[in-house]
């Protein structure tokens, strides 16, 4: 009987796979616990993430993960960014999101506190290499947790930012805003998010991945 094959992994991530085998998802996560860089999961496929790790993305990760802190300091809604593991359902992958927030309890695997079921909003920076996955079959994946209202899309080399918001009838309204000037509402959280405050101390001058 012929054996089944996985999935190769998407096209535009293709240069970022570190395995030449694809392994399982139970030997992902032990491998993961134990790894000093991380890796995203897609059907047995190791993504580094190392490629991604510019000063401007960085530096956008935390002014978010600042701002939105004191933006929510008095809500029952926290942010959470580097490491933590978003599995999506039904399917063999698993992402670490640039920043998640979440909105009362987490919902954390019983045996591994790094794995989260309901994150509410979702960031992902965005750099050349990566860009078409996060916008098309990873936000994709994305829309499948029941408990994500709002995915947000980041643009590294100018102040850019694409917003997905879903709407009562499951579908979701696409907003893009440009300019250190424009604010982005957030629905879902009762707050609007200055776009100066995410673009902070970053250069649209620097080389991006």
């Amino acid at each position: 009987m012929a054996t089944a094959t996985r999935p190769a992994p998407p096209p535009s991530l293709s240069h970022r796979v570190v395995n030449d085998e694809p392994v399982s998802t139970t030997e992902y996560l032990e491998r993961e616990r134990k790894s000093e860089e991380r890796h995203e999961y897609v059907n047995g496929w190791l993504i580094s993430m190392a490629a991604a790790a510019t000063w401007s993305h960085s530096a956008i990760t935390s002014n978010l993960d600042r701002e939105l802190g004191l933006l929510l300091k008095e809500t029952e809604c926290r942010t959470a960014s580097r490491d933590i593991l978003v599995p999506f359902p039904e399917t063999d992958r698993y992402a670490y999101p640039d920043l998640v927030v979440v909105c009362g309890e987490p919902a954390l695997d019983p045996n591994r506190c790094d794995l989260l079921y309901n994150p509410a909003v979702v960031f992902e920076v965005l750099s050349p290499s990566t860009m078409d996955y996060d916008r098309g079959e990873k936000f994709a994946r994305y829309r499948q947790l029941d408990s994500l209202q709002e995915y947000l899309l980041v643009a590294q080399d100018r102040p850019h930012v694409e917003h997905y918001v879903r709407q009562d009838d499951g579908s979701w309204r696409f907003t893009e805003t440009d300019g250190l000037d424009a604010e982005i509402d957030l629905p879902s959280l009762d707050a609007a998010l200055p776009i100066s405050e995410i673009y902070l101390d970053v250069s649209f001058d620097d080389e991006h991945e």
